[in-house]
């Protein structure tokens, strides 16, 4: 039985799956549409929101620095990908990824992780964006109807009718094909990343310098919790860490690494990529060097603005132009970050039909959905299933409490692509590697032992919510997945062929 559960698929296979005409999708991406997509996800609220809290409450300006730690944290898990988006050019990420090296039942584990992270992620982002556009609505004039409004801390029967229509506009728009929502996605990225621009520069010229006395404030020790709201770490080991501080900077950095999440969904986008071999490290690696330099120039600025204890913790950016005597920057930094998330909720809504696309494809779920557009080209029965679901799920539900299990899937996903890294190099050496994750193994784990590290951080409430949903998968695997898989039938018609007698045996 084990052999079955742990049977890898072949790399020439996977590859070999991407030219079946019903089941192919265009290939349209250049290295600039990867770059654009991975900024596109990852400067989202983050880079208007946890610059101050973090700042306030954990290491003062030193937040720039927590930036840094946490962008190389991501940069080992990017060196991963890398290498394996553009060995294994083909949809589905780290399931395509582990179904090539660890075998089946872990590439169906981290794929039905991913459809978590990407569904939950979606709707989040989607119900973030709601609140802004209402918002600056009511800044002009215009108020929503509470049953129709967005549902964190509502009462009653309600729907959050701008979350749901945002995901299934944009989910029209992933069905008219990539090269649609890559335009589409370069403008609304262009306006994001101008609005970031603006205020580094113009908040440059409200900097005091007396603002960064001290830029490592005096560290201050934490009492450990008991509860589930605790971080894992504390209730295994009665451990806390300390804010502020050298200790503070890598506490911080534990906070802000979830506003780099998204530079792994470029990796879903392989099989749509013309020249996936040279681009996708381009894609992977370029937005994150981006996106870390446009981070720490922003949390320069805003804790040069303002003193970090009298940052805002809801705001910071907006009510720092306020504090300079700027208010209208805060309406156009608001108008930003509602531009932004447009394009994080459709490119997390991408990484995830393309997961389940390629799970389709393989059998481990219904084939069904991986058939493509006879037009466009694309996945549309998956996007518009899954796209109809989240809708309904960003306008029911809150999400508050949820939004964690984004971070915990994401991080389970660095540590499986870096472990993959390893164990496709001693089985399959002779592989053509168009990019080389450098100094294997040491680097990937290295990256696996920062991912479990931030992992431990997270709430224990958190672990038990995700054990529940991997659980869920692996019963779902064991009823459907395994039998339908499509290694399984190709081993069930290997055998029948070798069972059949030949025509002498018969006489």
């Amino acid at each position: 039985m084990s052999s079955t559960l742990f049977r890898t698929k072949k790399v020439e296979q996977s590859i070999l799956d991407t030219e079946e005409p019903e089941h192919a999708l265009k290939k349209s991406l250049s290295a600039l549409d990867l770059t654009v997509f991975g900024v596109g996800v990852i400067i989202g609220t983050g880079i208007f929101v946890l610059t101050g809290a973090v700042a306030r409450n954990n290491a003062g300006p030193a937040v720039a620095l927590a930036f840094v730690v946490a962008g190389v944290v991501c940069a080992l898990a990017a060196l991963c990908y890398a290498e394996f988006a553009s060995t294994v050019p083909v949809a589905g990420s780290a399931y395509t990824f582990s179904y090539a090296s660890l075998g089946e039942l872990p590439a169906w584990i981290i794929g039905w992780d991913l459809v978590l992270e990407f569904a939950l992620g979606t709707a989040v982002v989607a119900v973030g964006w709601s609140g802004y556009v209402a918002s600056l609505m009511a800044n002009a004039g215009w108020h929503m109807p509470e049953a129709l409004g967005t549902r964190e801390g509502a009462d009653g029967f309600g729907f959050d009718i701008l979350a749901a229509a945002l995901v299934l506009v944009l989910t029209g728009i992933l069905v008219l094909g990539m090269k649609v929502s890559a335009r589409v996605t370069s403008i609304v990225v262009a306006v994001k990343v101008t609005v970031v621009l603006v205020v580094i520069i113009a908040g440059s010229f409200f900097i005091t310098g007396s603002n960064y006395d001290p830029f490592i404030p005096e560290p201050q020790p934490v009492e450990a919790g008991q509860t589930l709201d605790s971080p894992l770490i504390q209730l295994m080991f009665g451990w806390a860490p300390s804010n502020f501080g050298v200790m503070g900077i890598f506490t911080a950095a534990s906070v802000v690494f979830f506003a780099f999440i998204g530079f792994d969904i470029v990796a879903t986008a392989a099989e749509e990529t013309r020249n996936p071999q040279r681009d996708m490290p381009r894609g992977i690696l370029g937005s994150l060097f981006i996106c870390t330099a446009l981070y720490v120039a922003v949390s320069i600025v805003v804790t040069g603005m303002q003193h970090y204890s009298e940052l805002s913790v809801d705001a910071p950016l907006a009510d720092a132009f306020k504090a300079t005597g700027h208010p209208w920057y805060a309406g156009f930094i608001s108008f930003g970050a509602a531009v932004g998330l447009t394009t994080v909720c459709m490119i997390l809504l991408l990484g995830q039909t393309r997961v389940f696309f390629a799970m389709s494809r393989d059998g481990l779920l219904p084939r069904f959905f991986s058939r493509v557009h006879p037009r466009f080209k694309t996945p549309h029965r998956p996007t518009i299933l899954l796209g109809v679901l989240i809708a309904i799920l960003a306008g029911f539900t809150p999400l508050q409490e949820l939004a964690a299990l984004v971070n915990i899937g994401t991080l389970f996903a660095f540590v499986v692509v870096a472990i993959s890294v390893i164990i496709l190099r001693r089985t399959r050496p002779d592989l053509h590697r168009a990019f080389r994750t450098p100094w294997v193994p040491v680097l990937p784990i290295v990256s696996v032992l920062a991912s479990l590290w931030l992992m431990l951080n997270l709430p224990s409430e958190t672990w038990i919510r995700f054990a529940i949903w991997m659980a869920a998968g692996v019963v779902l695997y064991f009823l459907y997945g395994r039998s339908h898989s499509r290694l399984a039938r190709h081993r069930e018609t290997a055998v029948e062929d070798v069972m059949k007698p030949e025509r002498g045996d018969e006489a």
